[in-house]
């Protein structure tokens, strides 16, 4: 493991905001902390970092462990160029390389704006500065808090696209928080955190598995007659002429179409989505 924390909390006066969690993030992972508004994921987040001293636990790294953050909030300057904000950023090591710079704008995909002043770039293309930045001292791994918030479809595409090669080509361990919950179906391992504790682990295709359940839409002009056919073993519902089943799995739907197939007009399968199984585990009350 790169990262283990045991125990980890964090407590403010007397608000408890990080209640005792534990991680284990493999080298060269992509992990992912899921939460509501206030539950905790940043704030254990700037306890991994060094940002936050936790109150009580251990968090151990790998020796020589080098790290580096995107903040929710960008840290460069508005009125510098591209260009000569990554490169002031470069000289603070002690190991700068002018050559390393310009492979790192090429890699993140810079050079047509690399001469244009940072205010004047778009979100998805600041964002793309921004991890540039987060780069400049070949982290082993990379914070992201919140790295596609308010980006369109296209851009946080994109933005992914960067971050998969990145993970891939390089062995870049990868931690985020994200409030876009299909993100996380690219993750390697996914922790859910609720009021400062962790209420669900594991891949994420297990989690949805758990706690969300697949629906079959069917459209039938003999609706009556299939919902009485239909096992009880299966929950379904009817409205009008629609016919709304949630099989145990695949192979449970597949067989439900072709045993009925002579009732159907039309369907529509769709698995578990991480939305679902978040919204089953931390309710639907707004925070």
């Amino acid at each position: 493991m790169i990262i283990q924390a045991k125990g980890l909390t964090k407590v403010y006066q007397s608000k408890v905001a990080v209640n005792h969690v534990n991680l284990a993030i493999k080298e060269g992972s992509l992990t992912a902390l899921l939460g509501p508004n206030g539950a905790g994921k940043t704030t254990t987040m700037s306890m991994l970092t060094g940002l936050l001293n936790p109150t009580d636990g251990t968090i151990q790294m790998k020796p020589k462990t080098k790290i580096s953050m995107v903040f929710q909030q960008s840290i460069l300057d508005n009125d510098l160029t591209v260009k000569e904000n990554l490169t002031i950023r470069n000289k603070l090591y002690k190991r700068s390389n002018t050559s390393s710079v310009d492979a790192l704008i090429e890699k993140v995909g810079l050079t047509e704006f690399i001469n244009q002043k940072y205010w004047r770039l778009s979100g998805g293309q600041r964002r793309r500065v921004d991890i540039a930045r987060a780069l400049i001292n070949q982290p082993d791994i990379l914070f992201l808090d919140e790295p596609t918030t308010g980006l369109d479809v296209q851009t946080r595409l994109a933005i992914w696209g960067l971050l998969q090669s990145l993970q891939q080509n390089n062995n870049l361990t990868i931690i985020l928080t994200t409030h876009y919950l299909e993100e996380a179906d690219n993750a390697d391992k996914v922790y859910i955190i609720d009021h400062g504790k962790v209420i669900a682990s594991g891949s994420a295709d297990a989690i949805k598995a758990k706690n969300s359940s697949s629906r079959l839409t069917i459209i039938s002009k003999q609706a009556d007659q299939l919902m009485a056919l239909i096992p009880n073993r299966i929950v379904h519902t009817q409205v009008d002429h629609k016919i709304i089943c949630l099989p145990a799995n695949t192979d449970e739907a597949l067989a439900l179409l072709l045993e009925f197939r002579a009732y159907i007009k039309t369907f529509n399968y769709q698995d578990g989505t991480m939305d679902d199984a978040f919204l089953s585990l931390t309710g639907r009350k707004m925070r």
